[in-house]
């Protein structure tokens, strides 16, 4: 079982189980959106000694959480689950993915990074099918998977492009995956 030096940080019990299942890591519950300051200073206190991996929900709250914490602890590494690997009968949550898709999530972690250098623009997501036309938000979807970042709505999604330190090599590499699976390029 992999071992992460990092304190990972997530929402509930039943996702602590869940990335225990897949990792061997110590584990920090916010229990939700009322994060006690306690907590905040356990998971800074965690920050400063081997560093942190926010790893919540990929919901409308999780990504509340995670602006919280980021905000908090501003040096902490992200991960992100796909929506599709935590859905189970409707309910959306890290408690209901495999343990290999947990891993997979793990093992792109990235760094949000302050002052970025604007890489990409609105006009790269457009001109490769990701914003503005039909199929954009899978492809988006899919793009966030691979690239460790999540999936967000088009600004989100160019933010998270620039502010993770996406290269120019990596978005190329991702996007010949998802075409090569979906039949060729769609871009516009």
């Amino acid at each position: 079982m992999m071992r992460i030096k990092e304190v990972i940080v997530v929402e509930g019990r039943s996702d602590e189980r869940a990335v225990k299942r897949a990792v061997d890591a110590q584990i920090i519950i916010t229990s939700g959106y009322g994060i006690k300051e306690t907590t905040f200073k356990a998971i800074e206190e965690a920050d400063r000694r081997c560093g942190v991996i926010i790893f919540t929900d990929p919901d409308f709250m999780g990504e509340r959480i995670r602006e919280r914490l980021k905000r908090r602890v501003p040096n902490a590494r992200h991960a992100y689950l796909s929506r599709a690997d935590a859905t189970s009968e409707g309910d959306i949550g890290i408690e209901n993915a495999k343990p290999e898709a947990i891993l997979a999530a793990l093992e792109k972690v990235r760094t949000w990074v302050e002052n970025p250098v604007d890489e990409f623009t609105k006009s790269d997501l457009i001109r490769n099918g990701l914003e503005g036309g039909p199929g954009a938000l899978k492809r988006r979807d899919k793009m966030g998977k691979l690239l460790g970042i999540g999936y967000g709505n088009g600004k989100q999604f160019l933010l998270r492009l620039n502010r993770f330190g996406v290269s120019r090599e990596e978005f190329e590499k991702a996007l010949t995956a998802i075409d090569l699976e979906n039949g060729g390029p769609q871009t516009c």
